[in-house]
């Protein structure tokens, strides 16, 4: 079974020397997000066997991840293996969980367990992804010491996925109506629509070093708005998305006049802004649901 490892970086300097020593066992294609730090000439001088794929601009995660998974299905790559930057691989861990797929094929992707960048504690927002709500029997077997070699979950994020070839065949790439962040949700839900699994097997695991990373998007901005609403009107799970966008849309408006009557121009502004924003993005969050609805290798 031919594997590619596929990293997407970006100004990663100071991880990339770590991380692609772990990945020597591998084939590694590594899609630059036009770096503008030393990231580029550092790969090429020290690790010329790496695939690189130079970008001119910063097509965020999920797009520089398609032309990784493109190129290595392309090369005929029976998985991929999507790899953050700032994450290590431990030995035997993409080999086992090749293994674990071979009699568990109703799983679309496989996780193995992320443990922080020293390798001493569970990572914490992945320690989330295993609670007693998502499922319910991983604690039990842990104490017990009886784990299982698989667990199903509805999420784990796509800082080191095992990807099927007939996963991508069926479900396709991530959606480019994601920039960064909500790519690896909106995967996880297009999965499910697809009657596939999300699983994580817990005797592998990879150290993801992000002590110090960007959390994410503020709440209350335009942005985390546009993310929030992306991610759960694209969700193809949701019925009727159009009541949805229709629903948010008078009660933004009833928000409004309300504060027209109250002479709050400063948030009869905010909400002007709010509804030109769901205005600007329904178009495409409809043609997202009509392309992820069918079986096809969609943005690869």
């Amino acid at each position: 079974m031919d594997t590619y490892i596929i990293i997407v970086s970006y100004n990663g300097i100071k991880w990339l020397e770590k991380c692609l020593n772990s990945c020597c066992d591998y084939k590694v294609i590594v899609v630059d997000n036009a770096s503008t730090d030393h990231t580029v000439a550092f790969i090429k001088k020290h690790f010329p066997r790496v695939i690189l794929l130079e970008q001119q601009t910063n097509l965020g995660f999920g797009q520089a991840n398609n032309l990784g998974i493109s190129y290595a299905l392309n090369e005929g790559a029976d998985y991929v293996f999507l790899l953050n930057q700032d994450a290590y691989l431990k030995r035997d861990t993409i080999a086992e969980l090749v293994n674990v797929h071979k009699t568990n094929s109703a799983f679309g992707v496989l996780s193995p367990i992320q443990l922080n960048g020293s390798g001493n504690k569970l990572d914490r927002n992945f320690s989330s992804y295993l609670k007693y709500d998502y499922n319910n029997f991983f604690h039990f077997d842990a104490i017990n010491k009886n784990l299982s070699k698989i667990y199903e979950v509805p999420f784990v994020n796509a800082a080191s996925w095992l990807i099927p070839k007939e996963t991508l065949l069926k479900v396709g790439g991530f959606d480019p109506i994601f920039f960064h962040y909500g790519e690896d949700d909106n995967y996880c839900q297009r999965l499910r629509y697809h009657r596939l699994k999300v699983g994580i097997v817990p005797h592998v695991f990879v150290m993801h070093d992000r002590e110090f990373e960007n959390k994410g998007f503020q709440t209350k901005t335009l942005k985390y708005k546009e993310w929030m609403y992306k991610l759960n009107w694209a969700n193809l799970n949701l019925k009727n998305h159009s009541s949805h966008i229709n629903k948010r849309i008078r009660e933004i408006k009833n928000t409004r006049l309300n504060y027209l009557l109250k002479f709050n121009l400063r948030n009869v502004k905010r909400c002007n802004e709010e509804l030109q924003l769901i205005y600007r993005i329904s178009d495409s969050i409809t043609q997202s649901r009509i392309t992820n609805k069918t079986i096809g290798k969609h943005y690869i």
